[in-house]
């Protein structure tokens, strides 16, 4: 150990009694043993005979490189919660290296809890040992079957963002944050850092940052492991911690050292918790953070054929590779098994002796039991008024312009005065911007930086605000996920072109929920909501960069019993959709809702009725009441909707003999039947709408070949003709950039007159017009930088019957 304290240098060696030593170091030295056996032994689990090859896997699959250290600080969390009386969940970065938590998790008595088959006797550890990366059994990550895990790990750098997420507003709670020294090279990892510069330490919890370097990689040493001390030091001082350093490789020294540094730490958060909580005093603390360096694959073989493998990166994964093949090598794993002296540590029956077993705590106190981890079961029905009385009175559709997004901020302003401690808005510096701003009547910004005088003056910041903005879409989504995996509710809006930021994320979570779904005993958790807002159709002057509506693909992707996407084409079909999401439970609610004004169409019963449906024919737009439709004019988003409708009102001026069907999709993957879908239309519903052989021409928010995705095993598919975002796109106009994409009204008229057999003809002259209207656009928008008043103004005007 160096650069630390001297008061924890002096007390290092006497943190621990002899007895306390003894039993730590014992229940560490299980927890390496039952590591290497899940990753070695299909038998012969506690060695009470000669090893042989034919009780080794056939497959040898984990990590151990990073597993002991993990459980070496996982043993001596469990010390200071039993001396101190704490609740703690620990987060593991290194995920990988599940072997080092899912040992403790066992040992603790946790594990058989839940997976009784896993007992704790030597039949229940040789089938916890055959189940670890083998067919049917559990991967070798923190997966949802882990308990006590909230954070898989599997994809490096969320760490510290859901270790934060879980202690907003969770006042007693510790998160202990293990961040692997790769992860530590990962962007969302370093952003994430400054996630202690959001944490009240009034009303939240705290976290435990414990960067645990190892040396390297995979096969390559890492940044942080190769600078120097000082600078280090210097680097999580300026993140604004305050870093304590555990370094060595000898097993005593260490479990000293690190007892007195954890001593310490737990002193500090206690002092700057009570100068806050007691005093008053709203100075933002520099919280503890400990370094911990010790050897990659700590306690296995020190070599193998000449080479370094403890402290090498070549004990990244499975130190001893041919054991099957090489009797060396079988010779060498059981030395170094026995090395742990299993005889010492399990009685007859298998069981950890008891003298070890006092390590752990008790009850709800063990990491592997926390309810924290396990967030459903404390989770409280979030508190919604009656989004009826937000929304708009429509007495004829198509004739305000309201943003979307204002009336929902109204709705999310009286849902954080409901649940003061319960929800919590992310979004990166944006919320005024997506129009949510009315939250600001309820709540402010959390901001534990220095003020000055001009941010009195609409900066709407406050130390105890509800509305967490950084720019950093991986540091929000991963605080908002870990601030719903551990009970709560939020919403996360964002802009659609940088909603890919999150992609991996968002493929990680949902993957979480899916497998978490299958987990009787894991409860269910709030739903992951998110607004996409700044949408691809009003990207218009931001430009090219701007335009991407592509997040609606990934979502596409993922198990529709998780996944949901909702296009609401106004405000009362938004708050209809957004209440239903936030009563929602282990699902992803994607919203796209654009904050710009649009116009408003149904009322809010006929909304809800529409949402309800997730799609349907607008009768007041239809002109086929009764008779089978010419053309179906479909759509999906907010202005998709507008232009179709306007198409609409083109064709019915032109041929008021046309019969129109139009139809309006809220939830999307609605469109798919009810084998793919919970929701979707089943193919009787879908060919009644969308009849077996007339032309649909449907008008997407998104790529035009997600429709087709969802529609290819539909009767009519073959008539079906997608118009949306093509990659055109500019400093353009609204218009302009929907005439680029083929969106827009004249384009969507035009393609149902060439699909109408009987107008292909007669319709000539009218597309000729139409055409040149897209040509006046164009020199318009070019002439006086904005579309023409009668783009800009149109209105729906109902059809005399």
């Amino acid at each position: 150990m160096s650069k630390i304290d001297p008061n924890l240098t002096s007390a290092s060696s006497t943190a621990l009694s002899p007895s306390e030593l003894h039993q730590i170091h014992g229940f560490w030295r299980a927890c390496n043993y039952l590591a290497a056996g899940m990753i070695y032994l299909k038998d012969n689990p506690l060695l009470r005979e000669p090893l042989t090859s034919e009780q080794i896997k056939n497959r040898l699959l984990g990590h151990w490189g990073t597993s002991p250290g993990l459980s070496f600080i996982y043993t001596h969390i469990n010390r200071i919660i039993n001396k101190y009386d704490l609740n703690a969940i620990y987060i593991t970065g290194p995920g990988h290296g599940a072997p080092g938590v899912l040992a403790p998790v066992y040992l603790e008595g946790s594990y058989s809890e839940i997976y009784t088959d896993k007992t704790e006797d030597t039949e229940g550890m040789l089938a916890f040992f055959r189940q670890f990366s083998f067919p049917g059994g559990i991967g070798s990550h923190c997966t949802p079957e882990t308990p006590g895990s909230i954070h898989e790990g599997g994809e490096l750098g969320y760490s510290i963002s859901h270790a934060y997420g879980a202690v907003f507003d969770n006042p007693d709670l510790i998160s202990i944050a293990v961040i692997g020294d790769g992860e530590a090279e990962t962007g969302p990892l370093a952003t994430a850092w400054h996630s202690n510069k959001f944490l009240d330490p009034r009303r939240d919890g705290v976290v435990l940052p414990i960067l645990h370097l190892n040396g390297y990689k995979i096969n390559n040493p890492t940044v942080l492991a190769r600078i120097s001390h000082e600078e280090l030091e210097r680097l999580l001082q300026g993140y604004g911690y305050t870093p304590y350093f555990v370094e060595g490789e000898d097993y005593d020294t260490m479990h000293q050292t690190m007892a007195a540094t954890l001593d310490r730490c737990v002193a500090d958060i206690q002092a700057l918790q009570a100068r806050a909580r007691q005093d008053g005093d709203t100075t933002r603390p520099l919280y503890p953070a400990i370094v911990l360096r010790s050897p990659k694959g700590w306690t296995c073989p020190k070599e193998l054929d000449g080479h370094k493998l403890e402290g090498s990166w070549r004990s990244h994964q499975v130190p001893l590779k041919e054991v099957k093949q090489r009797p060396e090598q079988l010779q060498m794993l059981s030395e170094w098994l026995h090395s742990y002296h299993p005889e010492e540590l399990f009685d007859d029956g298998g069981k950890l002796r008891a003298e070890f077993r006092s390590v752990a705590p008790q009850g709800t106190k063990r990491m592997g039991s926390s309810p924290h981890a396990n967030g459903g079961l404390i989770r409280k029905v979030l508190r919604l008024p009656d989004f009826r009385n937000y929304g708009v009175d429509i007495a004829i559709p198509g004739q305000i312009l309201v943003s979307n997004t204002q009336p929902l901020g109204v709705f999310m302003r009286d849902i954080i005065r409901a649940n003061p401690d319960n929800f919590r808005l992310f979004g990166p510096d944006e919320t005024a911007s997506n129009q949510l701003q009315m939250v600001y009547e309820a709540t402010k910004k959390v901001w534990w930086g220095n003020y000055l005088p001009e941010d009195a003056d609409g900066a709407e910041l406050a130390p105890d605000g509800r509305v967490m903005e950084i720019l950093s879409e991986h540091t929000l989504e991963g605080w908002l996920e870990g601030y719903l995996l551990t009970g709560r509710h939020g919403l996360f809006s964002t802009y659609e072109a940088f909603v890919h930021v999150i992609d991996s994320m968002f493929n990680q979570h949902a993957k979480w929920l899916e497998i978490s779904r299958k987990l009787t005993w894991r409860a269910d958790i709030s739903s992951l909501n998110l607004l996409i807002t700044s949408t691809v159709w009003r990207q218009d002057h931001n430009g090219f960069s701007h335009q991407d509506p592509g997040f609606l693909d990934i979502v596409a992707n993922k198990s529709a019993e998780v996944v949901r996407i909702y296009l609401p084409p106004d405000v009362n079909c938004l708050l209809a959709i957004s209440n239903l999401c936030f009563k929602s439970t282990n699902q992803i609610n994607t919203i796209v809702a654009d904050k710009q004004p649009h116009l408003q169409y149904l009322s809010m019963d006929a909304a809800i009725a529409h949402c309800t449906k997730g799609l349907g024919i607008w009768e007041w737009a239809c002109t086929d009441r009764g008779v089978e439709p010419d053309v179906v004019i479909a759509c999906a988003g907010d202005v998709p909707t507008q232009e179709a409708l306007a198409a609409v009102a083109i064709l019915h001026a032109e041929f008021p003999d046309l019969k129109i069907r139009f139809i309006n999709v809220v939830d999307l993957l609605a469109l798919q039947p009810p084998s793919e879908y919970p929701h979707g239309l089943s193919d009787r519903d879908f060919d009644g709408l969308f009849t077996t052989n007339k032309p649909i021409i449907f008008n997407f928010h998104g790529y035009p070949w997600l429709i087709h995705r969802l529609t290819y095993r539909r009767t009519n598919h073959d008539n079906l003709h997608v118009r949306g975002y093509k990659e055109k796109g500019n400093i353009n106009t609204p218009m302009e950039l929907a005439i680029n994409n083929q969106i827009d009204r004249f384009s969507i008229a035009i393609d149902a007159i060439d699909r109408v057999a009987k107008l292909q003809s007669a319709g000539a002259h009218t597309k000729e017009k139409l055409k040149n209207l897209q040509i006046e656009c164009r020199q318009y928008a070019y002439t006086h930088g904005i579309d023409l008043p009668s783009v800009m103004n149109w209105q729906w005007q109902n059809f005399d019957r």
